[in-house]
């Protein structure tokens, strides 16, 4: 019996990752590989395969949508690939969800696919749909929260999704969004903005900056109770006193 194995996500390098590890198993046919929601959608449908290795941050739909679409209840077995912060992780072992965090290395891939191929082997129709759509429930943004920005600069409309924001910072009446090395102006304040992105993504470290959770490397203790916050691209921003309480609250530690 050969896995008929469906490859979506959005990075070219990291598909072309799972493709040559998925190879070199003579049990694993590859029938489809995505770049999207929209196209992860028509393949699961057109091709019915047996096992996802699903993207969570592909372009829209994201890889829940992409299930909530498709229907849980019919999915095929999901091994979850992502850069999610701590908090998605520990709903996917709640929900005992395999996932594969990046980047991963081929020894963690194989314990991920050998899970794979015995639900895959054994699946009843019971136990893994359930676990699929409770995952879902649980981690549904909640309503309201910004999806994605439009931004205008010389002229051009340049469309932003709210998880590649690195930090936010402060500019008067505008704000500053910076996002892969880039930095785009929009005409809202911080506080405003503040009030329309997620919480459990998004936090206020000070007066003047707003950071995406996921992109924090370290916190370095400086006087007074404030701390350096070093990002993963190695930006330096500095998290006030009066800001501290609730990103602890959020990463659920005191320090």
């Amino acid at each position: 019996m050969k896995i008929r194995t469906l490859i979506v996500d959005d990075e070219p390098l990291a598909r072309e990752r799972m493709r040559s590890l998925l190879l070199k198993e003579p049990d694993v046919k590859i029938v489809a590989e995505c770049r999207d929601g929209q196209e992860a959608i028509s393949a699961i449908r057109r091709e019915s395969p047996d096992l996802v290795f699903l993207d969570v941050q592909i372009p829209e739909p994201d890889g829940f949508a992409v299930l909530e679409e498709v229907g849980a209840d019919k999915a095929p077995v999901v091994v979850f690939v992502t850069a999610y912060d701590q908090y998605a992780l520990q709903a996917f072992e709640v929900h005992a969800v395999d996932y594969l965090l990046k980047p991963f290395d081929e020894e963690r891939f194989q314990k991920a696919l050998v899970r794979a191929r015995s639900a895959v082997l054994t699946r009843d129709g019971e136990g893994v749909d359930e676990r699929l759509i409770s995952l879902l429930r649980d981690l549904k943004a909640p309503p309201g929260y910004l999806e994605r920005l439009v931004v205008k600069a010389a002229g051009r409309l340049f469309f932003l999704r709210a998880e590649e924001i690195d930090w936010i910072e402060s500019a008067g009446n505008y704000v500053s969004l910076h996002a892969g090395g880039e930095s785009h102006l929009l005409r809202e304040t911080m506080t405003a903005l503040e009030g329309r992105l997620n919480p459990g993504r998004f936090v206020r470290i000070h007066r003047t900056a707003i950071v995406n959770l996921d992109r924090i490397k370290e916190l370095q203790p400086l006087f007074h109770g404030e701390y350096q916050v070093v990002l993963r691209d190695g930006t330096e921003l500095t998290l006030s006193r009066g800001y501290r309480e609730r990103l602890q609250e959020i990463i659920g530690r005191e320090f």
